[in-house]
């Protein structure tokens, strides 16, 4: 998905740092993508205070909402993306020629590199029960080591679906439990979707050495003695071997998260790197069309309401100044 507002803010990551537990709650900010056949989607991540969960560095949640989502090709460096419908169908599209539809309870996981270029858009397959287009959209950082790699991706329809508990997990990126996903992953990390599948009180095992967070998407949670409802994204620290959490049947939240992640990230747009000039070379190389993204398949002029590409917003006139947690 594209961050599609007119002046994107840069933001400069500094390498994080552990933190003890806690629960912090950080409000979303709505933000409209994709023109004006896009949508408008509640952005939790990055934050002025919290750039990062682990590698996790930006989190979308659209929906409900009619289902219409045009979002038309956009480039993307540094960076995987990972797109979770709730509800829905979306059509994706990339510069590798991949051509998907992704439902709810699949995972589709692209990874960017040195430059990919992909398109969204929602897939009526039944218009008689169409239902509105629900889903949540992350990013995750690529490791120095990792972030000039050649592009790819891949769709995982079967993931590891358990339940502990009372609660029943799905776990899209990582490992939570003994259970590890297939998706491909470049540094510690993890990410699930978890529902309550009776009241009370429960335990969810967790990584220590990971910083996490967690999105309610249905219902609430309470977590030490604080209530938890949607909207924010509720900031655990690290240090936690266990997350004590009372929940009412049929609530669900997804968690992420991940060793605190040491490489400082410079973030605009599109685009996750590690300063400004590598920001403006992608910029270029995407307003001039240039071989490091290529076309993606189906929007040439051809195309008719699919015609076309989203441009780049002008670049900030002013350096970078670090951004600290808060």
């Amino acid at each position: 998905m594209s961050n599609a507002e007119e002046n994107p803010e840069t933001i400069t990551c500094p390498a994080a740092t552990a933190h003890g537990p806690c629960v912090q709650l950080w409000p979303a900010r709505e933000v409209p993508l994709g023109g004006v056949r896009g949508v408008s989607v509640s952005r939790t991540l990055p934050q002025r205070g919290l750039p990062t969960v682990g590698a996790w560095c930006f989190l979308d949640s659209f929906g409900p909402a009619e289902p219409e989502m045009s979002v038309l090709p956009h480039p993307h460096i540094g960076l995987q993306t990972v797109t979770w419908p709730l509800s829905g169908v979306i059509r994706h599209r990339d510069s590798l020629g991949s051509d998907v539809l992704v439902r709810p309870g699949e995972l589709n996981l692209m990874t960017a590199g040195n430059g990919i270029a992909h398109s969204e858009f929602s897939w009526l397959e039944d218009s008689s029960s169409a239902e509105p287009m629900r889903g949540l959209q992350f990013w995750v950082a690529l490791p120095e080591s990792s972030r000039h790699d050649e592009p790819a991706f891949e769709q995982h329809r079967e993931l590891p679906d358990f339940d502990s508990g009372g609660l029943r997990i799905r776990v899209l990126l990582g490992e939570l439990a003994g259970h590890r996903s297939p998706a491909t992953t470049f540094s510690p990390l993890v990410g699930a979707e978890i529902s309550a599948t009776t009241d009370g009180v429960n335990m969810l095992p967790l990584e220590p050495s990971f910083e996490h967070a967690l999105l309610v998407l249905d219902g609430s949670l309470r977590i030490d003695g604080q209530d938890i409802a949607p909207g924010p994204l509720a900031f655990l620290g690290a240090g936690r071997h266990e997350l004590s959490l009372e929940a009412e049947t049929g609530s669900r939240f997804v968690l992420i998260g991940g060793e605190p992640f040491t490489e400082e990230l410079v973030m605009w747009w599109n685009f996750v790197a590690r300063s400004q000039e590598d920001i403006e070379a992608a910029r270029q190389d995407w307003e001039a069309q240039s071989g490091r993204f290529p076309a993606v398949a189906g929007h040439g002029p051809e195309a008719g309401a699919e015609a076309g590409r989203i441009p780049a917003p002008p670049l900030p006139n002013v350096r970078l100044t670090p951004r600290r947690r808060g």
